[in-house]
């Protein structure tokens, strides 16, 4: 059976060979792996070094890491459950989307208060300070989850109202649509993806132009922040594919219907692994300080 992430619906009927079935886990599971071990490198270096408590930067990323670690590590678990246990009881069931559409929410949302941050450091360098402090970066951090909490709970609470208690007794296979399945739930879920999707991509075109557009000229050292940007959008641009996930995938319905459920297999790991594993590049590659503590870190534990 293919098997989805928390944002991709699988049609039953569409089963897949034992060959395919475990070469789709295999990639899965590597690349889970792989992604969870260097953001726990990055997030070891973090906490190895006082310099980072002070940098809103940082803070955001850290954040951030620890968010697609957690969201790494429930859509691989929800995928391989698929296809080992098929079933599972909707109460657990409903406890893994729950926490898995926290994070996977959360991630344009940090990246958009990143791009605002980048912005004020690259536009306003001397007031940057003054606005972005450690204590207002933790009350922006406490805001993303209330907005996420705020949008996912209700989920729940119309299932507790309108579904019948032996239905969470039940066992179903782990979904958004079939832990979740009331009408006014999923058009409720359309409006607040589309709500999300404008607001955001309002921030991130407005911020990232200003940057490009100051950042072309500015001076030379402004180049590598200009690079940065770019990573950064395509990296939002990865995780905003998530709010359109419900219209893509009545695209991927209807232009591959033979080849359904490998389609979505691929839409799973460009929307929900590819943009976790762009945060190390940025910061633990790219950003000269990380980089430097980084490689101490990694000499130390290797002496």
């Amino acid at each position: 059976m293919n098997v989805p992430s928390t944002n991709v619906t699988v049609v039953i009927e569409y089963r897949d060979s034992f060959a395919k079935a475990v070469t789709k886990n295999v990639i899965v599971l590597v690349l889970g792996i792989s992604i969870n071990y260097i953001n726990a490198g990055l997030i070891q270096t973090f906490r190895k070094h006082q310099i980072f408590y002070t940098n809103p930067r940082y803070i955001l990323f850290f954040h951030l890491v620890v968010n697609d670690i957690i969201q790494v590590t429930l859509t691989v678990t929800l995928f391989v459950l698929s296809y080992t246990v098929y079933k599972i009881h909707v109460s657990v069931c409903c406890i893994f989307i729950l926490i898995a559409l926290f994070t996977t929410e959360n991630t344009p949302l940090n990246l958009a208060c990143m791009a605002v941050e980048c912005y004020i450091a690259v536009c306003f360098p001397l007031r940057h300070a003054h606005i972005c402090t450690v204590r207002r970066t933790l009350v922006l951090i406490a805001l993303i989850w209330t907005t996420s909490v705020s949008s996912v709970l209700p989920d729940l609470f119309v299932s507790l109202a309108t579904e019948p208690l032996d239905f969470f007794h039940s066992r179903v296979f782990c979904l958004r649509e079939t832990a979740f399945r009331n009408p006014h739930v999923i058009r409720k879920r359309d409006v607040t993806y589309t709500v999300y999707l404008v607001l955001v991509w309002f921030v991130i075109f407005y911020t990232y132009f200003r940057i490009l557009f100051t950042a072309k000229n500015a001076s030379r050292d402004a180049k590598k922040a200009r690079n940065t940007i770019l990573l950064h959008g395509f990296q939002v641009l990865l995780c905003m594919a998530t709010y359109a996930d419900p219209l893509l995938k009545q695209l991927l319905q209807q232009l591959f219907p033979k080849n359904y459920a490998d389609s979505l297999f691929v839409c799973y790991i460009i929307i929900q692994v590819l943009p976790r594993s762009i945060s190390p590049i940025i910061y633990g590659i790219r950003d000269k300080t990380f980089r430097k503590h980084l490689k101490r870190y990694l000499l130390c534990k290797v002496n």
